[in-house]
């Protein structure tokens, strides 16, 4: 039974509930290997393959070095822009929207909430964006048989942007909704651009009047710059094109008279067939300053669509590629094109976002998407990003027929004994929230450390004018320690002309694995998440956090990264304060789906906050396979996020909530 006491509160607190049906998943399975000379056929996501790591680099680069820096950042040159922890988000392919986040407004997906409590509890908030490909081809209908929130049309399936029509009702924005009110997501969403003559702002004026506050910003089309490449625009058309596109766009929304019109984001060039600045050089900013949120960009390093479909020639080995991917340059060299476009944006006062980025388009590649040399390299990926400026970046998240998910859902038909599967980059958001901290004034510094060893990359961040953290990788893999490195700290002191700064010791967090190439032995301060189809979303295991000393009149700390591994080193205790969460609020998955365990509650007692409405008009079910009765403008059926509570969840919420 859940404590009288903490669910009154929470019933207090959160938005209004009409009808609560609870599903879960009670699991536990065990994943089976290939037996030798087998080829796998299973779906991408559950995908066994393991890579073996790239031989060490020759010569090796050396085992011990110094870092010497001031303790102030004012002492600093080359510091980043103020940054957030929530710099890392998700981009959900609007067509899994069901698979991976909920059914409809009354039924959530519990592992999604845990995991998004997670990176919430670190870095204030957690950024979401619902579109990709499909978003362009999306409409919104009133309803769709057996209650359906979304629903798939016929899909090209040589087509390797994979864009089938969709529909869906007004019931995905009540599910993110609901999300927003137990978990701080905010959220993009897509206008869509395949008939621009005939443009569908239906998710506009729905979204805003649904999401009120947790909506960030609607992007305008995806990816234009391929438009004319698959076959969406005529010939010839260009960056000039889409200029005039964005503004019938504005004149549209103007037209419904909605009460935010400065969030659109653009232009969202896959960076293909245009670079960002063919499009600046239309005029766009200064013509659209008033309506744009942020200015966005998306990319992929490198794309598996010869392995899937006609015309793209020879598929790549991944055992051949996986070297590409564990060294800094391979950050530096995807971030290089965007450099003068982060300066552009920071001299228009916008935000710049890579705003759909993963590991490789078209799905990813067997063995390196799945990895733990993946996670490494989107930490460095992530910290290059941060340090060239970008103010956000979101991993793409699919269904469970690509390899680069942060995590996968349960297929359907096995969720009454498997749970979730959470890949090795997830960790690579937590561990980068907690490198920037929850004080939205970090800024940071690509130390080019031990002489600018490509596999040795380090960073310092700056929080509140003061060095707070130390972010330190290894990209090699070597179990007999001998490549493992000690980095030598020195803050002030020597010739700095500064005095002795350094602590008396320091905490030290740890990212390893066994291998570049492990993908389940994943742990973050020896906690993990889980091997495949063992994950609920909570991390498991006793937190491990090393405490340093120091040498202080030598003035020295030692810190030792494994190989493979990622070090993050807390300077101070006030910097491992604003990283680590006090408690984590957690949604227990102890329903089976096949159940028809639910759960309803007045709607008088429960009222909805997130948009200043009330629940009058509304209308709801209980029942596995049933619907809501349409909606009116502006209801909002709230507490679904009641979920785990009413099922007799766990849920610990900290004393203060952090806003970025």
């Amino acid at each position: 039974m859940v404590f009288p006491t903490l669910l009154c509160t929470l019933l207090a607190a959160l938005g209004g509930v009409q009808a609560v049906t609870v599903y879960g998943q009670t699991p536990i399975a065990t994943p089976t290997s290939l037996a030798a000379g087998t080829s796998y056929t299973g779906l991408a996501a559950y995908d066994t393959r393991v890579l073996d790591p790239p031989p060490l680099p020759d010569p090796r680069p050396p085992s011990q070095f110094v870092i010497q820096l001031p303790q102030a950042a004012s002492n600093v040159q080359g510091l980043s822009i103020p940054l957030s922890g929530a710099f890392y988000g998700f981009s959900v392919e609007m067509s899994v929207t069901t698979q991976v986040i909920g059914l409809n407004g009354s039924f959530i997906h519990p592992p999604f909430l845990n995991l998004m409590s997670l990176v919430a509890e670190r870095a204030g908030r957690v950024l979401v964006r619902v579109g990709g490909n499909t978003q362009d081809f999306a409409r919104m209908v009133d309803v769709l048989e057996d209650g359906k929130a979304i629903e798939k049309q016929k899909v090209n399936t040589n087509n390797p942007t994979q864009t089938p029509g969709l529909l869906y009702t007004t019931e995905i924005l009540y599910l993110l909704s609901n999300i927003s009110a137990l978990v701080n997501v905010n959220w993009y969403l897509g206008v869509p651009l395949n008939d621009s003559a005939n443009l569908a702002l239906d998710i506009v004026e729905w979204g805003e009047r649904i999401l009120g506050d947790s909506l960030l910003g609607f992007q305008v089309g995806n990816e234009p710059d391929l438009y004319q490449r698959h076959g969406h625009r005529d010939i010839g058309y260009g960056p000039f094109d889409y200029f005039g596109e964005f503004g019938d766009v504005i004149a549209g929304i103007k037209a419904l008279n909605v009460p935010v019109t400065n969030n659109l984001i653009g232009p969202s060039l896959a960076t293909g067939d245009w670079y960002p600045e063919d499009v600046w050089n239309t005029g766009f900013i200064p013509a659209y300053a008033d309506t744009l949120g942020a200015l966005t960009v998306e990319h992929y390093p490198d794309d598996n669509c010869a392995a899937l479909y006609e015309g793209f020639g020879e598929p790549v080995d991944p055992q051949k590629e996986f070297a590409r991917y564990l060294n800094h340059t391979a950050g530096q060299d995807i971030v290089r094109i965007y450099l003068n476009s982060t300066q552009i944006a920071q001299e228009a006062k916008k935000p710049f976002i890579m705003f759909e980025t993963n590991s490789a388009s078209c799905g990813g590649f067997p063995g390196i998407s799945t990895s733990f040399g993946a996670a490494l390299w989107a930490l460095d990926y992530g910290l290059t990003m941060a340090y060239s400026n970008f103010s956000h970046a979101l991993l793409h998240v699919g269904g469970q027929n690509v390899y680069y998910n942060p995590f996968t859902a349960v297929p359907t038909n096995q969720s009454s004994f498997h749970e979730w599967t959470v890949g090795p980059i997830f960790y690579s958001v937590l561990a980068v929230a907690e490198t920037l901290g929850s004080s939205n004034n970090s800024r940071i510094l690509d130390l080019q450390q031990n002489a600018g060893n490509i596999f040795t990359p380090g960073y310092a961040v700056y929080e509140n004018d003061n060095l707070a953290r130390l972010a330190l990788i290894n990209f090699m893999t070597d179990s007999s320690g001998a490549s493992d490195y000690t980095a030598t700290v020195s803050i002030g002191g020597g010739q700095s002309g500064q005095p002795n700064g350094t602590p008396a010791s320091v905490k030290v967090k740890y990212l390893v694995a066994p291998s570049v190439g492990d993908k389940w032995n994943v742990t973050w301060g020896g906690q993990s998440l889980g091997g495949q189809f063992e994950a609920d979303g909570r991390l498991k295991g006793e937190l491990k956090i090393e405490t340093v000393p120091c040498d202080q009149q030598a003035n020295t700390c030692q810190i030792k990264v494994p190989a493979p591994g990622f070090a993050l080193v807390f300077m101070t205790e006030e910097a491992m304060r604003e990283s680590e969460p006090a408690s984590t609020a957690t949604f227990a998955t102890t329903a089976i789906t096949k159940a028809k365990n639910t759960v309803t509650i007045d709607e008088a007692v429960l009222a909805t906050s997130n948009g200043n409405k009330g629940m009058q008009g509304r209308y709801g079910s209980t029942s596995a396979g049933s619907s809501a009765a349409p909606r009116t403008a502006g209801a909002y059926p709230g507490a679904a996020v009641l979920l785990a509570v009413l099922a007799g969840a766990e849920v610990i919420r900290r004393a203060v909530s952090r806003q970025l």
